[in-house]
């Protein structure tokens, strides 16, 4: 990180990264308190990554801005959305009860349920960090789907972030109220990442792809054949 990131200003008594820690547990706050609905989950988490997206480019991540945001999604498309995770997770239980009631086969059953069930979070997670998501959760969903078999390590550390946030609440309760904030950060981040290594790779075949005039010897060799040629 670069020293102007870091250094604080004169009169400054946290820096940079203290606010964003800051930032980030507002946010985590501001987003448990918009899924309280649990229909609302996919667009309160949506939102919290594209308030945490914005501070790159030096904008506030505040509640107002964060409540501003929020106003503005497709509502329609969001409480879809919403009964899609819903019906989702409550046939995600159902079955891993069904297993747990010692039915034949249960333990193949447990571990096959259990594999769907994290691809399809990690889908779900990496399309609430997509900024396509504020707009269109089908295209979102489609690009998350692509980046979780395209990027095997950011779809591992989306799964690690949703375990640790799933800890964090189990163990104590209150902080089911933060891990909102840290799991979109750790999203956003992981979303980030992917897309400058895309870019990275997209540069540096461009550069290959150009041919260097200086390591161009074929007038050289034309003429050196000339010159070769009896009189």
């Amino acid at each position: 990180m670069s020293a102007d990131r870091t250094a604080r200003e004169p009169g400054e008594i946290f820096g940079p990264r203290m606010t964003l820690f800051a930032d980030v547990l507002l946010v985590g706050v501001v987003t448990a308190v918009a899924c309280l609905p649990l229909v609302t989950v996919p667009a309160a988490l949506s939102t919290s990554c594209a308030v945490l997206r914005a501070t790159g480019v030096g904008e506030p991540a505040t509640a107002r801005r964060y409540v501003a945001l929020l106003r503005e999604r497709p509502w329609a498309a969001d409480l879809a959305a919403g009964l899609v995770w819903i019906a989702g997770a409550g046939l995600l239980v159902a079955d891993l009860a069904l297993a747990g009631a010692g039915l034949p086969g249960a333990p193949v059953f447990a571990v096959v349920a259990a594999t769907i069930g994290a691809y399809a979070a990690v889908i779900a997670l990496r399309a609430c960090a997509r900024p396509a998501s504020r707009t269109d959760w089908r295209a979102a969903v489609r690009e998350a789907a692509g980046d979780s078999v395209r990027d095997v390590g950011g779809s591992a550390l989306v799964l690690l972030a949703l375990v640790a946030a799933v800890l964090c609440a189990w163990m104590l309760v209150p902080l089911a109220f933060l891990v909102p904030g840290p799991l979109a950060m750790a999203l956003t981040a992981i979303d980030v990442r992917d897309r400058t290594d895309i870019r990275d790779h997209t540069d540096v075949r461009d550069h290959t792809d150009v041919k260097d005039p200086s390591l161009d010897h074929s007038d050289v060799e034309e003429q050196r054949d000339l010159s070769q040629e009896p009189q």
